[in-house]
């Protein structure tokens, strides 16, 4: 899985949906994995807040999510960061599946995701310091399914089977701890952002299904 050059948009701002969709998850995937630096963040403060369609579900935590970016500089999200992500010992906010679906790191969620992986043709690059199951990776994975080339697993259908196993299975619970951490700020924006974007998302694959 290749880094990729930071994408920042307003959900569905003059780009099909598809587009949109893929785009936010790589956005997603880069603000989980490490804190904005200064381009990335003056990019975000800079990002259109007004969806398509006024009132949209995803409308108003997009403008929280953009407001909080501007009330703060790189320095401030990297300690922020550090304070909910890093430390030596046990983060106060875990960002590991594993955690959430067992109670425990590098456990049978892990080892699921990386044969799902497999399957799938990916594996983590060596340039990745976390495991597969942190959840930049996952949201990078989903980039992956809904953008890329490969139209044998880049398709609706394994979309929806890899969202339900690795994203809609513990990424809620996730975003509702952090969103609630005293220390969180502009991350509570990006947890309830997130919480939202995963509402519209099993929504969507209900559809499918339906």
């Amino acid at each position: 899985m290749s880094a990729q050059q930071p994408l920042v948009l307003a959900p569905g701002a003059g780009l099909d949906e598809e587009t949109a969709r893929a785009e936010i998850y790589g956005l997603l995937a880069q603000l989980y994995y490490a804190p904005p630096d200064a381009e990335q963040l003056l990019a975000l403060r800079a990002a259109a807040t007004e969806a398509p369609a006024a009132g949209g579900f995803l409308q108003a935590p997009w403008q929280e999510l953009v407001s909080a970016a501007r009330e703060c500089d790189a320095p401030a999200l990297a300690a922020e960061y550090d304070a909910l992500f890093g430390g030596l010992g046990k983060p106060e906010v875990y960002l590991y599946a594993s955690h959430y679906l067992s109670g425990f790191l590098n456990e049978r969620p892990l080892a699921q995701l990386r044969g799902d992986m497999a399957a799938l043709g990916l594996a983590r690059s060596d340039a990745m310091s976390e495991p597969e199951d942190h959840v930049g990776c996952i949201f990078e994975v989903m980039r992956y399914l809904i953008a890329g080339d490969d139209g044998a697993v880049c398709h609706l259908a394994g979309q929806s089977r890899f969202f339900a196993a690795h994203v809609q299975s513990w990424v809620p619970a996730q975003c509702q701890v952090l969103a609630a951490h005293p220390k969180a700020r502009f991350y509570r924006a990006l947890a309830l952002f997130t919480e939202a974007f995963v509402v519209v998302e099993t929504q969507g694959f209900d559809m499918l299904e339906a």
